[in-house]
C-alpha cells in the first residue's frame, strides 16, 4: 500500500514544496519508509540535475567526509570534459547534491558522463523537475531538503512502505523518464507485462535505473512525447498498452495528467478548480490542502485527465 499525490497552479507559482509535503504527510499510514517529491520551479536557462552520490545507509562508513569530497570534485570534473559549465553545486546531504549546470547537448550524455561515476545516480534532470526522494516520512524528508522554501507551479509526491525490495533510496518513487528531461511519473498499482514492455523500451536505447514498473511508465509517456505525441493521447495510449491494476500521475514542464486502468481499484481523489487541481490516494490529502469546504469526486475506470498551464 502506497500513497500518490499531486497539485498544478494554473494561476502562476505557490509554495509548492509545502503543499506537497503535507499531503504526503497526511498519507503517512500508507508509506512511512520514504517519500519522493517531483517539484517544477520556474523554467531555468540552465539544466539543473538533483544527484545522490551513495545511499544514506553507508553514511556512518569511515572515512565517508573524504569519500563524498573526492565525489564532487570528479563530478566537477566529468561534467567539463562532456561540455558543460557547472553554475553552482550544492552539498544538500551528505550523500546528495544539487548541480545547475550551463550544458546545450543531449542529456544522456551529460547523465551518462555523471553516472560513469562510482555510485552516483541522477534522481532528476531538466530546466524546472527537481525530484527529491529519502528514507522517512514526508516532514522529515522536507526539512532535511529545505522543500518548505521551494516555489513552483506543480509538483507530485509519493509515500512508500517497502513491501518487494529494501528500504532505500533506489527504491522509492517518483522516477524520471532517462534520458528525457521534465518527466516523472508517480505511480500505485502493478504492471503484469512490466517485461516485455522493459524489453521493448530497451532496444530503444532506454535503460533503466530500478527495477519498478513506475520508471517504465515514465520513460513511455516520454518516449511518445519525444516522436510528438500529445499528451493526452500517450496516456490514452498506455492504457492499452499496460497490463494490470493502476492509477499513475505524470508530470512534465508545463502539465499534470492522470490515468485509472479499466478496473479502477486503486484509488485516487479529485478536487479541481478554476486555478487549482489537487488529487491524492485519499481525500484527507486534498483537506490537508485547502482549508475550505469542498467538493470532490473520484475519476472514472479508464479515464484520462490533462491540466495544463
Amino acid at each position: 500500500m502506497c500513497g500518490i499525490a499531486g497539485v498544478i497552479h494554473r494561476d502562476g507559482p505557490s509554495d509548492i514544496g509545502r503543499e506537497v509535503t503535507r499531503m504526503l504527510q497526511s498519507m503517512k499510514h500508507r508509506g512511512p519508509d520514504s517519500t519522493g517529491f517531483a517539484l517544477y520551479g520556474e523554467p531555468m536557462e540552465h539544466v539543473v540535475m538533483r544527484v545522490k552520490l551513495a545511499d544514506p545507509n553507508g553514511a556512518a562508513s569511515i572515512g565517508w567526509s573524504e569519500r563524498l569530497e573526492r565525489h564532487r570534485m570528479e563530478l566537477e570534473s566529468r561534467l567539463g570534459k562532456v561540455g558543460a559549465t557547472i553554475d553552482h553545486l550544492e552539498g544538500v546531504t551528505e550523500y546528495a547534491v544539487r548541480v545547475t549546470v550551463d550544458y546545450e547537448g543531449e542529456l544522456k550524455s551529460l547523465v551518462d558522463y555523471v553516472e560513469d561515476i562510482p555510485g552516483c545516480e541522477v534522481l532528476s534532470i531538466g530546466h524546472s523537475l527537481e525530484i527529491v526522494k529519502d528514507l522517512g516520512d514526508a516532514e522529515t524528508v522536507a526539512a532535511q531538503y529545505g522543500l518548505d522554501s521551494f516555489r513552483g507551479t506543480h509538483g507530485i509526491g509519493h509515500v512508500r512502505m517497502a513491501t518487494e525490495s529494501d528500504v532505500d533510496i533506489a527504491g522509492a518513487h517518483p522516477y524520471w523518464a532517462y534520458p528525457f528531461g521534465d518527466v516523472a511519473v508517480v505511480h500505485n498499482g502493478q504492471l503484469t507485462n512490466y517485461h516485455q514492455w522493459r524489453r521493448r523500451l530497451e532496444r530503444l536505447g532506454h535503460r533503466f535505473q530500478s527495477e519498478c514498473d513506475s520508471e517504465i511508465i515514465a520513460v513511455y509517456i516520454a518516449e511518445k512525447l519525444h516522436n510528438g505525441v500529445p499528451l493526452e493521447t500517450a496516456i490514452k495510449d498506455s492504457l492499452t498498452d499496460f497490463d494490470g491494476v493502476f492509477t499513475y500521475v505524470v508530470v512534465t514542464k508545463d502539465a499534470l495528467g492522470m490515468a485509472k486502468d479499466e478496473m479502477a481499484a486503486k484509488p485516487l481523489v479529485l478536487f479541481e478548480s478554476d486555478n487549482l487541481v489537487a488529487l491524492a490516494s485519499e481525500e484527507v490529502a486534498i483537506r490537508a490542502l485547502i482549508d475550505h469546504e469542498i467538493d470532490t469526486h473520484d475519476p472514472y475506470e479508464g479515464e484520462v485527465l490533462v491540466w495544463n498551464l
